[in-house]
């Protein structure tokens, strides 16, 4: 099975090569907001032409596609930065490749074709808020035979922090090929990702014919329907005191505003506070990012078909008493993370609809009550006197979805190794079915919810 995967790697780079990667990544910057001032110009100057009727062949042309932006930039760059030579010709083309996603998202959300949160028009990057990157393509990428080194256009060879091993047997087998490789800034430390294409080998989970059902939540990071709790580590909670201790060190530093608003030029112990609080988010990060991995490669690896619900992540963020506690857990994350994983483990992933009332539905009878508090934690149906965990009743919910709709599955594609494989994307709309399966051929099977 090829597919696409990322290798990411913490960089040890000298004095001079930290400089080299930050003026790469400021030159993708300027290119970015080069380009996006020349299609700001040529709008404006379009519009002002059209108030003289001026023939539609005739009005200003925008340069809105990669390849326009690059041409112009070609045409330009002599003048406008005389030394364009001092980086790669890729890092121009990061920050004009980036421009040109951000122009197309925007056309597409305004027309409606784009789904999802409306795109807004790009905006110029600030030098001292924007994110370092830069992306090569072209060049000389490679990894070096000690496997501490990597090499990458203009910059060089550059020391590594770890080993390089798990790609470089990659690519020495060749069942790996390099597509691309980013630089990046976080946390204080310079990374490298390279995307790579990869020959993975086919894999069966260790419980083929097993169904979990996975229910998120904020108390509990998760609850399985075999009855097993993974505890809520809540890392941004246990960082709370020092990052207090850390944005008050900062507030008290000379920094680059002045109290009435204006620019001044920030004190190095600003810069050492700045760094030693982006130093510890990126803890908190990489402390949430380890847990997650685990847990979703182990539920890949486990089961054979795994149940999640489509969460309204962003509806649960916008209230302010759970935003951060919702924010800390990374629901969102475990979704997709999901979505790959068990593709690459040889399961099969089935996303609920949003509105199937998993938490709301008796595990033992069906039943299904017409409201229940956030603050019942244990449910009580009714009905026949079932008293369960709030939490573990709607994971066997989920897990009883899917074995609901097995025969369907095995109808329309056949119980096939690949059937298993069919990884499902949230997405499904209210009134729609309560679950939703996406086929190895590409169609989809959808049944309404049973009358209750």
């Amino acid at each position: 099975m090829r597919v696409h995967q990322a290798y990411r790697y913490a960089l040890a780079p000298t004095t001079e090569q930290a400089h080299a990667l930050a003026s790469h990544c400021g030159a993708a910057r300027f290119a970015f907001n080069w380009g996006l001032g020349l299609v700001k110009a040529a709008l404006d100057q379009r519009a002002a032409e059209k108030t003289y009727d001026v023939p539609e062949e005739l009005l200003t042309e925008i340069p809105w596609s990669l390849y326009g932006l690059r041409r112009s930039w070609n045409a330009a760059k002599g003048t406008v930065a005389p030394w364009w030579t001092d980086n790669s010709k890729e890092a121009y083309n990061t920050g004009l490749d980036g421009l040109a996603r951000a122009l197309k998202s925007w056309a597409a959300s305004r027309t409606g074709t784009r789904a999802g949160t409306k795109a807004g028009f790009p905006r110029f990057r600030s030098k001292h808020r924007a994110a370092l990157s830069c992306r090569f393509t072209t060049g000389t990428i490679r990894l070096e035979t000690d496997r501490r080194h990597v090499t990458l256009p203009r910059l060089g060879t550059i020391k590594t922090c770890e080993s390089t091993r798990k790609l470089a047997r990659h690519l020495e087998r060749g069942t790996g090929r390099i597509l691309s490789a980013t630089i990046r800034l976080a946390g204080g430390r310079w990374l490298v990702s390279f995307t790579c294409e990869v020959d993975r080998p086919d894999r069966v989970p260790a419980r083929p014919d097993a169904v979990v059902g996975v229910d998120l939540g904020v108390k509990a990071l998760a609850v399985l329907s075999t009855g097993e709790v993974i505890d809520n580590p809540k890392h941004h909670r246990a960082a709370l005191r020092t990052l207090r201790k850390l944005n008050k060190q900062l507030a008290r530093r000379t920094g680059p505003r002045t109290p009435d608003g204006g620019r001044r030029e920030a004190s190095a112990r600003w810069h050492k506070a700045k760094a030693a609080l982006g130093r510890a988010h990126a803890r908190v990060v990489n402390q949430r990012r380890d847990g997650l991995h685990k847990l979703t490669t182990r539920l890949a690896g486990s089961y054979g078909t795994v149940v999640i619900e489509d969460l309204h992540v962003s509806g649960m963020l916008a209230n302010r008493r759970l935003a951060r506690a919702v924010a800390d857990v990374g629901m969102g994350e475990v979704c997709r993370q999901l979505g790959y994983k068990t593709g690459w483990a040889g399961g099969r992933l089935v996303v609920a609809d949003r509105w199937y009332p998993s938490s709301k539905t008796c595990s033992g009878c069906g039943a299904v009550k017409a409201k229940l508090a956030l603050s019942e934690r244990t449910y009580v149906c009714a009905r026949c006197g079932l008293v369960v965990d709030r939490d573990l009743n709607a994971a066997r919910n989920l897990a009883a979805l899917a074995a609901r709709y097995e025969h369907d599955v095995a109808q329309s594609c056949g119980e096939t190794q690949n059937a298993r494989r069919g990884a499902v994307r949230p997405g499904v709309r209210a009134g729609h079915a309560p679950v939703k399966w996406e086929l190895p051929s590409g169609r989809t099977l959808r049944r309404k919810p049973e009358a209750v």
